[in-house]
């Protein structure tokens, strides 16, 4: 009987670490087919190479939808398809210039402001420095613009980096993301950023009745960066008066010629295209098959959509190539995992990560309009954390983990637990086979900004990386430098890897991951604020 009950004890000691060598061995196999047949850099260098920018709804974009969703067919993951959502019309530069031309000539480095119209034809008109933030600063440059190029940015004096550009993150920059970040709750901070967004079209009807030819922002960069970043896409949103973004330097030489005067004369010329035969865009979904019948599936995303400013490479080609990459590693290894693997790259992230929302709407739980609120263009995007109450979805509960990846194509030291306390122990243990690649944070912090804020807001055990940052927010982050020379092969082969295994580990965990507490309206973070006068008009 002693003997026995020895034996039992044995078997129970033993059973978890057998199954962790059979774990760990499926790792290895995802390493090494990861690291020794990687095609991350070709799945990267087609998006950015020949495809180019990827903008929302622009022939860029098709091209890209229907390339990587023949890619998951050709791997052979199944339910590979589009899934459409409401966004608005699409856009492209044919060609865009701009000249000073006199006191002197010169080429300035200059690009039309996405979703703005074109000349008419080649333009050349003096310049007038008119900044404006707000509509009360209108009625200083009333009767001043007519058959002008207005510049409505205030020139500032320029400034050089306090830094290096490019950047690794150290033992200490780690240490300090595991923090708890207590959440806040102002039920007005969507409507606010509402109508900073309305100041982009009062400021356009402005421009036009008073006979403006173009208007011109300063990037917000030096060092003859650009971004063109621009939202009026919805349909019916379209502004009338042509946009461009100039380089600082451009920017600043011009404010200064027009200080001493005479001013400049500039020429302009911007040929553009507006797409309206399909006003949806996509998001593209694949599968690898679960065995478990309920239908339980866990996630991988990446934004497959750019700016055109640049290539849209590290922003973020290279995620997405990261998430195929995932999805190759798992489909080429022939694995069976107990719940599906579902492999997303979304659309609209650019506009208000309007693609996520609507997998979100459609699938997990939809939150309460508040009557009047925008249902189209980015206005959508804000507030949609202070609606209330939120509805679960028949799917709400199949969707077990989802895991993001959108900080450019740096190596991967960790992740960032959302707050999710009860999610930690289990996602250190998943982390632990990679340390010797440098990735063995699990730091509390929440993150926002990208495609799994949706997620986590509900509940669900939704996970941003922690990867090293290099230089994406320094000189990549939305501008023309975007292009596949700064992606990083070794960093994005050990991302792959790493995605592939967490997936792999969250589909066949004997348990699925903590969810966070199903959210319910909070109380007011600080009831005795005041608002701030400009809010008001």
């Amino acid at each position: 009987m002693r003997k026995a009950l020895a034996l039992a004890a044995v078997a129970l000691i033993a059973t978890p670490l057998a199954a962790q060598q059979v774990e760990r061995a499926e790792i290895a196999r995802i390493i090494d087919e990861g690291m020794n047949r990687s095609e991350v850099m070709i799945t990267a260098e087609h998006m950015t190479d020949r495809i180019g920018s990827r903008l929302t709804n622009s022939p860029g974009m098709r091209a890209a939808e229907d390339w990587t969703l023949s890619r998951f067919r050709t791997w052979g993951l199944k339910n590979a398809h589009k899934e459409g959502f409401d966004f608005g019309r699409g856009w492209w530069a044919e060609r865009q210039s701009a000249r000073m031309i006199s006191p002197r000539p010169i080429d300035l480095t200059a690009m039309a402001i996405n979703w703005t119209p074109g000349t008419p034809g080649r333009i050349s008109a003096p310049i007038i420095v008119a900044p404006m933030r707000e509509p009360a600063h209108f009625a200083r440059y009333r009767g001043q613009l007519a058959g002008k190029i207005v510049l409505v940015t205030l020139p500032d004096e320029g400034s050089e980096p306090g830094e290096a550009p490019f950047r690794r993150l150290s033992g200490d920059d780690l240490a300090k993301l595991d923090v708890y970040q207590q959440p806040s709750y102002d039920p007005e901070a969507g409507d606010r950023r509402i109508k900073r967004l309305e100041y982009a079209e009062k400021l356009d009807s402005f421009l036009k009745a008073e006979g403006a030819v173009a208007y011109v922002t300063m990037s917000a960069r030096d060092g003859k960066l650009l971004h063109g970043n621009g939202y009026l896409f919805g349909v019916g949103e379209t502004q009338q008066v042509p946009g461009f973004e100039f380089a600082a330097e451009d920017y600043r030489r011009l404010a200064r010629l027009a200080k001493v005067g005479p001013a400049p004369v500039v020429e302009l010329e911007s040929v553009v295209h507006f797409e309206d035969a399909d006003t949806k865009a996509y998001n593209i979904l694949a599968d690898i098959p679960g065995t478990d019948t309920s239908g339980a599936y866990v996630m991988a995303g990446a934004h497959l959509d750019s700016w055109t400013a640049g290539d849209g490479a590290a922003d973020n080609a290279a995620g997405s190539a990261v998430v195929m990459e995932a999805a190759r590693i798992l489909q080429r290894m022939g694995v069976k995992p107990r719940r599906t693997i579902r492999f997303a790259l979304w659309s609209g992230e650019e506009q208000g990560l309007l693609g996520s929302m609507a997998y979100v709407d459609q699938h997990i739980a939809t939150r309460q309009r508040k009557a009047g609120e925008p249902s189209t263009g980015l206005a959508r995007f804000y507030g949609w954390t202070d609606r209330w109450p939120v509805t679960r979805q028949p799917g709400y509960d199949k969707l077990v983990a989802y895991f993001n990846l959108d900080n450019g194509s740096g190596k991967i030291r960790g992740i960032y637990a959302e707050n999710n306390v009860a999610a930690v122990p289990t996602l250190r243990d998943w982390m632990a086979p990679f340390a010797s690649m440098g990735a063995n944070t699990v730091a509390m912090r929440t993150t926002g900004g990208t495609d799994h804020m949706f997620f986590s807001a509900l509940g669900i055990p939704a996970f941003q990386f922690i990867q090293d940052p290099l230089d994406y927010g320094s000189r990549l982050h939305h501008t023309s430098a975007d292009t596949f020379d700064h992606l990083k092969s070794a960093d994005m082969r050990q991302a792959a890897v790493i995605l592939a295994a967490f997936l792999l580990q969250a589909a066949n965990s004997e348990k699925p991951l903590a969810r966070a507490p199903f959210p319910t309206q909070p109380t007011v973070t600080n009831p005795f604020a005041y608002p701030d006068p400009d809010d008001l008009d």
